[in-house]
């Protein structure tokens, strides 16, 4: 996919999610529909009508370029080899996430004990990995969704499940702008599918705000996680307190 075509696909994709149409556009352009439909087919904006259509989004130029660049991040999920040699260095996981949040070379070896050496040696690895594209000057073009996938029960998930859920969930979570919240309750099928549904909302959300935070200055964003996870489950102290079925008998 080219570079134009990407930045009409990120247009698109705004378009349709504000409910905005190529008639709305054109009245706030002063030209026919017909000129923004030719406009969208060809893919030619002169920058000044560049400027103006993200104006018309509610969006600047660095946050449609950004934008573009992440409509040709088209890997959801990773293959179970990718993930492995993710897990396998700690140091290139962290550098991953790093790139994944948008962190330039300068400020993953100003923050982490990495020399820019050991940090170009790792990008240079998650290139070969297929991860992301390593550009002129260190800079990165992601080959992944941001908010990509992990594979149910592999690699990745076995790392956070064994070393890391823990550490996140070993805090009190009093301090400002952290949130616990456990409930437990008894569902009918219909609830747990609506249920499910507006967990998925809530994913969604979390990574729309994610994409949003990416522009604010590097110094303003902070690292944020969030753990949704729903299940049938009955605490092992309550089971262990069931009345065994009478010997002969079928269970409910």
């Amino acid at each position: 996919m080219s570079e134009s075509e990407r930045v009409v696909g990120a247009l698109k994709r705004h378009l349709k999610k504000q409910g905005r149409t190529y008639r709305d556009l054109a009245r706030s352009l002063a030209v026919s529909e017909q000129t923004v439909k030719r406009l969208f087919s060809r893919g030619t904006f002169t920058l000044e009508r560049l400027v103006k259509v993200a104006a018309f989004l509610g969006m600047s130029l660095e946050e449609l370029a950004r934008e573009a660049g992440e409509g040709s991040a088209h890997l959801r999920m990773l293959t179970v080899a990718q993930e492995r040699e993710l897990v396998v260095e700690p140091g290139l996981l962290l550098v991953a996430a790093c790139a994944l949040n948008g962190w330039t070379l300068e400020q993953v070896v100003s923050t982490y004990r990495f020399t820019r050496a050991e940090c170009i040696r790792r990008l240079v690895k998650l290139d070969r990995l297929g991860l992301l594209v390593l550009l002129p000057n260190n800079r990165v073009r992601l080959a992944v969704a941001r908010d990509f996938n992990w594979i149910p029960g592999g690699p990745i998930e076995r790392f956070f499940r064994r070393e890391q859920k823990d550490d996140f969930l070993g805090g009190d979570f009093t301090a400002p702008g952290e949130d616990l919240y456990f409930v437990f309750g008894m569902l009918a099928p219909p609830a747990k599918a609506r249920l499910r549904a507006s967990l998925a909302r809530l994913r969604e959300e979390f990574t729309e705000l994610h994409r949003e935070s990416l522009a604010a200055p590097f110094e303003r964003r902070f690292g944020a996680c969030l753990l949704v996870a729903q299940r049938e489950w009955e605490p092992r102290a309550f089971a262990a307190l069931r009345r065994q079925p009478a010997s002969g008998s079928s269970s409910r």
